[in-house]
């Protein structure tokens, strides 16, 4: 395996590592999150050079960090989390990444696995017909201009409007499912035109949805608190903002490349442009940022609305009687104000977190009151023929990470490499020797997404877990997934 990064890297504990400012114009050092096995990876891989990258942008309030997901991205690496003041720092489009708000939604039922048995080729055949997946793929909403609107302004809210789930899974969205600042107008009419047709679809590329069994439990309290228990059901979708919040960054990126010879900003790699966050470069990509965000939610809410109706379909029952119940919900590449301790003072800083989630500790106002007082749920997706967790945000982690963590098993093999390692293969012939059901519309899709073309989603939860910067509390293994 060829050594790309040469530069120093030193070792802090079993689980930090350190890129000291090596350079005189990193303006801060780099923090990564790994252990020995994995970080001899991580060196072979462009990311680390991103890491120091990253370090060099104006206003920094903290490390330029990764985490143990951490993979090659454009411009920040993925995994990668970067708190800024807001007076003297920038955002960064490449900061977020092309899908905004790209995340996890998870919910529990009331059904074993012994209930579902019987009845998991037809549910998840009914869930593959119900919910439109594919590159390009359209929606069963016809959304006019002003419609749209709505959905970018009040996000989950808009949906739960229009009956498309209830209150209680509004209370438990980050966010309430609507990010402030929103604005419709700060999209360009690409955007608009690409959000349009694609309300309630899931996408291609990692995205899924997968019905899962709970087959470990390691916080009994936190998982009581969370309403998971041994041998339940569970079903997670993971989705984001579709073509619309792909657009979103391809058009303020190009603004903030212009924008940054007015301000006088230089970075090593172009990619990082970026604008002070006070600037009207900086506040529009903000309000666009938000739009494409409330998009995304509504865009799970939707979702999570056809899994209830597929479920009914199926059992011949209601959502409530079967516990359909909403867990939790988390961004993962997304820019958020948020008030944090840093030295000696309490700073609002602008965090990019970029493949990376919230992780917020017991007491934070943020996090739904029913869960206040353990942290956070952390919803961690692993591949489809490994295990997905739920681990909770920790104090720890609001003193270090700025609340951050992982957000999933991070690839190993970029798209083209994964398809010609599964060359002459039937990826899900494979997983149903495995005892997991997979439909696609495109075997390239599986081929792309094939296990091994990820790091082991547990040596990197238990990365984090020994840190303490997010603690495992269940473990889920796949039954059925879905794919684009």
């Amino acid at each position: 395996m060829s050594q790309i990064w040469k530069g120093p890297l030193e070792r802090i504990d079993a689980f930090r590592w350190r890129i000291p400012r090596f350079l005189g114009s990193m303006r801060v050092e780099g923090l990564i999150f790994a252990d020995e096995t994995l970080i001899s990876r991580v060196r072979a891989d462009q990311a680390l050079q991103q890491v120091v990258h990253v370090a060099h942008l104006p206003g920094l309030a903290g490390p330029s960090m990764a985490m143990p997901d951490i993979h090659w991205g454009y411009g920040f690496p993925i995994g990668g989390v970067a708190a800024m003041d807001i007076r003297e720092g920038v955002v960064s489009p490449g900061g977020v990444g092309y899908d905004i708000n790209c995340g996890v939604r998870l919910m529990r039922t009331d059904l074993d696995e012994d209930a579902l048995r019987s009845r998991l080729k037809i549910l998840t055949e009914r869930l593959y017909a119900n919910i439109p997946s594919g590159v390009g793929s359209s929606g069963k909403l016809k959304l006019d201009s002003r419609s749209l609107k709505k959905v970018l302004t009040r996000g989950s809210k808009w949906a739960v409007e229009q009956g498309f789930g209830c209150a209680r899974d509004l209370e438990r969205t980050e966010d309430g499912g609507c990010m402030e600042g929103a604005d419709a107008d700060a999209l360009s009419s690409r955007a608009l035109e690409r959000g349009k047709p694609q309300l309630g679809t899931l996408g291609a590329g990692n995205h899924f949805i997968e019905i899962q069994v709970v087959d470990a439990v390691y916080d009994f309290e936190a998982a009581r608190a969370y309403g998971l228990r041994q041998g339940m059901i569970t079903l997670m979708i993971h989705t984001g903002s579709r073509g619309l919040g792909y657009q979103v960054c391809d058009d303020h990126v190009g603004v903030m490349m212009k924008a940054m010879t007015r301000y006088q900003i230089e970075v090593p790699d172009r990619q990082l442009a970026c604008a002070p966050v006070e600037s009207a470069e900086g506040r529009r990509y903000l309000a666009a940022m938000a739009a494409a965000a409330n998009y995304a939610w509504t865009n799970r809410q939707i979702i999570l609305h056809c899994v209830r109706e597929s479920f009914e379909q199926v059992f011949q029952d209601s959502a409530e009687r079967l516990g359909l119940d909403m867990i939790y919900d988390v961004a993962h590449n997304i820019a958020k104000f948020e008030t944090h301790e840093t030295g000696n003072e309490t700073r609002r800083v602008l965090v990019h977190r970029k493949g990376a989630t919230r992780a917020f500790g017991p007491g934070r106002p943020e996090i739904p009151e029913v869960y206040r007082s353990i942290g956070q749920p952390v919803l961690i997706p692993g591949d489809m023929g490994t295990a997905s967790y739920v681990l909770r945000g920790t104090s720890a982690a609001m003193k270090e990470t700025f609340g951050s963590t992982c957000h999933g098993a991070g690839r190993v093999l970029s798209r083209h490499a994964a398809q010609r390692a599964a060359q002459g293969r039937r990826i899900d012939e494979e997983l149903a020797r495995k005892g997991i059901l997979v439909l696609s519309r495109s075997r390239k899709t599986l081929a792309e997404e094939a296990p091994e073309a990820y790091k082991d989603i547990h040596e990197v939860v238990e990365i984090v877990h020994g840190a303490g910067i997010s603690k495992k509390v269940v473990r889920m293994k796949p039954l059925a997934v879905i794919k684009g």
